[in-house]
């Protein structure tokens, strides 16, 4: 299947998420938090081709966060990504974070820390550049694996939302690939020859989330419908419901429609 076919599928599912959630109105100005890993780069791909024919419009610009400590992957090489983002007009802001030092290297969860760094410097350089909106790549099997990993180690239903307002509305949190599965994302990546860059940290455990994937995969086989089931589960609580839907509601499509 040609890359032009898959972006083709993949935009209706993202049309739906956006369109479920109300991710995006007229004059947003939307960051993509962009490490330059398959998710986030197909992401920046889709809302650029929406952006087309969209009947709202909407400005695009994407927020690296670079890390330098090399315990945490170290940099990048950036010049690929870059010059993806200028072959489509595309603005990026770098933002670097630097060591947190000993002390923080220290403490039980650094992860923890690293994930909380980064996540502010890319608000910061979000609010920094006039965007309202951040807009993550974030997956329908990553939203399942949380939706376990939640449930089986902190005993709550909870997953990540598909919109989600912080600091009184000032900025919004968007997942438009909510509804997206992460082997249909590998597949458009490789297809339309993105420039993936990987970025490796050596302090990260993903033993769990890989453990809730494989439950997730075994499940899937006797019933193909868990990840749905997963997502209407956590969504239907007050905190991920969509602003104005009802219960229910925002559920991503079965798989073959």
């Amino acid at each position: 299947m040609s890359w032009e076919r898959r972006q083709f599928y993949l935009l209706k599912g993202v049309n739906k998420a956006i369109r479920d959630y109300e991710m995006i109105a007229e004059g947003d100005r939307i960051a993509v938090a962009l490490s330059g890993g398959k998710d986030s780069l197909t992401l920046l791909q889709l809302l650029l081709a929406r952006q087309r024919t969209a009947r709202e419009r909407y400005e695009l610009c994407a927020v690296h966060v670079r890390h330098e400590a090399e315990e945490c992957g170290g940099p990048v090489d950036l010049a690929p990504l870059l010059a993806y983002l200028a072959q489509r007009g595309v603005a990026c802001e770098v933002a670097t974070l630097e060591s947190p030092g000993v002390a923080r290297r220290e403490r039980a969860s650094p992860c923890f820390h690293c994930a909380w760094r980064r996540r502010k410097a890319l608000f910061q350089a979000a609010v920094a550049r006039g965007c309202n909106k951040v807009a993550f790549g974030h997956h329908a099997d990553d939203i399942a694996q949380t939706t376990l990993l939640n449930l089986f180690f902190h005993g709550k239903v909870e997953t990540m939302e598909p919109r989600v307002a912080f600091f009184e509305d000032q900025l919004t949190v968007i997942r438009p690939l909510a509804y997206i599965r992460e082997r249909e994302i590998a597949a458009f990546a490789l297809a339309a020859g993105l420039p993936v860059v990987a970025q490796h940290c050596a302090g990260a455990d993903r033993s769990q989330r890989e453990l809730m994937g494989q439950i997730i995969e075994q499940v899937g086989r006797v019933n193909r419908k868990v990840r749905i089931n997963l997502f209407r589960a956590a969504t239907r609580l007050p905190v991920a419901r969509p602003r104005h839907g009802g219960p229910g509601e925002g559920a991503p499509p079965e798989e073959g429609e």
